[in-house]
C-alpha cells in the first residue's frame, strides 16, 4: 500500500505534523459543530471551576482527534499525558499513569477500543469518582483498598466507536463524530502549512492538492509535503499547477484521491466477484490486505464518495465505479447495478 494513506507515520514526518497542528480554535479549520459543543463544555466547567467532562471523538483516521486533546489542554490551561490502548498492557500501567496526573490534566487515550476489559474496569471508578481500587493479597484474605486520584479529563480517541464497551462509552459527557473535510476547509489547511513551511504555491495548486486528500488533513499535508519535495528535485522549488499534478501523478492519485490500493480493491470487486455482493474476509484475501486496513483506511472514503455500498450481504460497488475506472459492465453486471 502506498504510504500517503498509509497508518504508519514515520518520526521525521509526524516531526512535521507537530510543527503544523493548530493549537488555538482560530487555528483550527473545519469541524464546525464539534468545535463549538467542545468551547460550550469548557467555558461551562471554568464557570463552574470544575474539571472538563471526559470527551470521547471518533471518526476516520487523520481528521484532528490528537490536535483536538492538545486544544482542549491548552484551553482548560492544564498538561496533556498523552498514550493509547495497545501501550497500557496491565492495570497497573494505567494506575501508573493516572496516579502522576496533576489536578485538571487531560489524559488522551488514543485508540481506545483497543483497551482491554480488565483495563476498562480501572477505568470506571478513576473515571466517575476519580479513585483507584486496589486489591490487596490473594484468596479469602483479599482487601480492597481505594486510593484517590487527581480529578482529571479523559479525552479518548477511536475509530471504531461501536467497538468500545456500552459502560466505557456510556461515561462520556461529550461524544463528537468528526467528519471528512471539504476542499475549501482542506485548501485553507493546505495553505496555511505552506505558509509555516515557507513554500511558495499558487492556489490552483492548493486546490488540486485538497480534491485529491480524500477529505482528509493529514493525507492533504502528507501530499504537500511529497509535492514541496518533488519542486525541490525537479524544479526551482517553488510549485505551480503543472508541476503539482505531475507530482500527484508520478504518486498514482487519481483526480478523486483514488491510489492504487483503492483502484485494487475496487477492481477486484468487479472482477472477481461480478461488481458484489462481497464479503470483506474474502475480498481482504483477494488483494492480499489486512481487514483492519480496508475498514479503517480504504471503506470510508469510498462510502463517502458513494464508490461503494454495504449490504447484509457484503461490499456492493456502485454505478459511479464503472464510470470513473472507464470499465465495461458484463451482462451480470448490469443486471445487479
Amino acid at each position: 500500500m502506498d504510504d500517503i494513506f498509509s497508518k504508519e507515520k514515520d518520526e521525521k514526518e509526524e516531526k512535521i505534523f507537530g510543527s503544523l497542528r493548530a493549537s488555538s480554535w482560530d487555528e483550527f479549520i473545519g469541524q464546525v459543530d464539534v468545535k463549538r459543543t467542545i468551547q460550550i463544555a469548557i467555558s461551562a466547567a471554568k464557570k463552574r471551576n470544575e474539571v472538563l467532562e471526559h470527551v470521547i471523538l471518533y471518526g476516520p483516521p487523520g481528521l484532528g482527534k490528537t490536535t483536538l486533546a492538545h486544544i482542549i489542554a491548552r484551553e482548560m490551561g492544564t498538561n496533556i499525558r498523552i498514550t493509547s490502548g495497545p501501550a497500557i498492557q496491565r492495570a497497573g500501567d494505567l494506575a501508573a499513569i493516572l496516579t502522576s496526573l496533576e489536578a485538571g490534566d487531560v489524559l488522551f487515550i488514543d485508540e481506545i477500543h483497543r483497551l482491554n476489559r480488565t483495563i476498562e474496569e480501572t477505568l470506571y471508578p478513576a473515571m466517575e469518582d476519580f479513585a483507584l481500587d486496589i486489591i490487596l493479597g490473594k484468596g479469602p484474605g483479599a482487601k480492597n483498598l481505594r486510593l484517590d486520584i487527581s480529578k482529571f479529563t479523559l479525552v479518548g480517541a477511536t475509530t471504531k466507536i461501536g467497538s468500545l464497551s456500552a459502560p466505557l462509552r456510556d461515561r462520556f459527557g461529550v461524544v463528537q463524530r468528526l467528519n471528512f473535510y471539504n476542499i475549501s476547509e482542506l485548501s485553507q489547511i493546505i495553505k496555511k502549512a505552506a505558509s509555516k513551511l515557507g513554500l511558495k504555491i499558487d492556489s490552483e495548486s492548493i486546490k488540486e492538492i485538497a480534491k485529491r486528500s480524500r477529505g482528509t488533513p493529514r493525507i492533504a499535508l502528507r501530499l504537500l509535503k511529497r509535492v514541496r519535495d518533488y519542486a525541490l528535485v525537479e524544479a526551482s522549488g517553488d510549485v505551480n499547477f503543472s508541476l503539482a499534478n505531475l507530482a500527484l501523478e508520478q504518486l498514482n492519485i487519481d483526480l478523486l484521491g483514488l491510489d492504487n490500493l483503492d483502484k485494487k480493491f475496487l477492481e477486484a470487486i468487479i472482477s472477481f466477484h461480478n461488481g458484489g455482493p462481497v464479503g470483506i474476509e474474502t475480498l481482504a484475501a483477494s488483494i492480499s490486505e489486512d481487514i483492519e486496513t480496508i475498514e479503517e483506511v480504504v471503506e470510508p472514503y469510498l462510502l463517502q464518495i458513494g464508490f461503494l455500498q454495504k449490504t447484509p450481504r457484503g461490499r456492493v460497488v456502485t454505478e459511479k465505479v464503472y464510470e470513473h475506472l472507464k470499465i465495461k459492465k458484463n451482462e451480470k453486471q448490469k443486471k445487479l447495478i
